[in-house]
């Protein structure tokens, strides 16, 4: 259990002022960009923010970004893109249908969903448009090549924007949420309504992997560097499953870190070692060294403030959060 007598680094915090529910925190180069649901963007740097109207008079409803760029679509029906200088542009709309997933991919490709139609825009422009059985509820691109794989009920499916053919059929019954591929693409993995992960060992044989036991839904999941381990959320601690095998987590128990009297809601693997940023529903934010299990505190409790959005920058010297409540902050680590 965790105490109040762990090592701190609350003041290491300097607080921003969301203003509204974070429902996404990503960073483009060293500006920490936090999306809210009343459809605005606020870019957060060395102690200076202002206010992005990335969707004026919409909610935004999902966000992306890969560094250099924002991407946020919202329920006007627009897909936007924001810079780290403030400007913010439409980059694709739809007419009359939310947008329910969004996903970039490291060649500078972009893809989004409306319902059960999902489109892929490459890297020159060029969109190609599939229609999957059911509403899409996850997408993400492979780490390497132009391959998507999208989340929907009984199932995911594998889609080659660019190549002629039928997509492939990943198929488990139930309904699944959000979707990742791991950093080696040897395995697909989605959130369930059913409170369970389930997973494909895409090579060699395709074989189901079952993680169940959680009690509430998964809505955050993250790799290590390495992508040995799956942290996830949806129970009262951090569940890391090990991956480091080729046949993935089957026949081993998870890992559980940050055992406390509430439910993890956020997870973010730091991007270069064996730490993990864990968040709670009740506020707290704890760093978790994997080797030790040894914790450190970011947030203490805070009522009414639960964590909804955690991510590191790209060298993993800052980390940003954002809560339910409008607020919001950045750690920076000591040197």
């Amino acid at each position: 259990m965790s105490t109040g007598t762990a090592p701190s680094l609350t003041e290491n915090i300097a607080p921003v002022a969301a203003g509204g529910h974070v429902i996404a925190a990503n960073w483009l180069k060293h500006t920490a960009a936090f999306s809210t649901s009343d459809g605005t963007v606020i870019l957060a740097r060395d102690g200076d923010s202002h206010r992005v109207e990335a969707h004026p008079d919409a909610g935004l409803l999902v966000a992306a970004g890969d560094g250099e760029r924002l991407v946020t679509g919202g329920d006007d029906g627009r897909v936007a893109v924001t810079g780290q200088d403030g400007s913010t542009k439409t980059l694709a709309e739809t007419k009359g249908a939310w947008i329910d997933s969004l996903a970039l991919s490291p060649g500078g490709a972009f893809a989004y969903a409306a319902g059960k139609r999902v489109f892929s825009r490459d890297h020159r422009g060029s969109e190609k448009t599939l229609e999957v059985t059911s509403t899409a509820r996850g997408l993400a691109f492979a780490p390497k090549g132009y391959r998507l794989a999208i989340s929907h009920y009984n199932g995911a499916t594998l889609w080659f924007p660019n190549v002629e053919g039928k997509p492939e059929n990943l198929e488990w019954k139930g309904s699944h949420l959000d979707i990742v591929w791991s950093p080696d693409a040897r395995f697909v993995i989605t959130s369930m309504q059913e409170n369970a992960l389930h997973g494909w060992r895409l090579q060699p044989d395709k074989g189901h992997m079952r993680m169940s036991g959680y009690p509430s839904k998964t809505r955050s999941m993250s790799w290590s560097h390495d992508g040995k381990w799956l942290a996830t959320s949806g129970a009262e601690a951090a569940i890391v499953w090990p991956f480091e095998s080729k046949e993935g987590p089957m026949g081993k128990a998870p890992r559980e870190c940050g055992v406390r009297p509430a439910k993890v809601s956020r997870v973010a693997f730091h991007p270069n070692t064996y730490v993990l940023a864990v968040a709670y529903e009740d506020g707290c934010i704890l760093l978790i060294r994997l080797v030790d299990a040894s914790e450190i505190l970011v947030r203490p409790a805070t009522p009414d403030s639960g964590v909804t959005a955690l991510a590191w920058d790209g060298r993993g010297q800052r980390l940003a959060f954002g809560c339910e409540d409008g607020q919001a902050g950045v750690l920076t680590l000591p040197t």
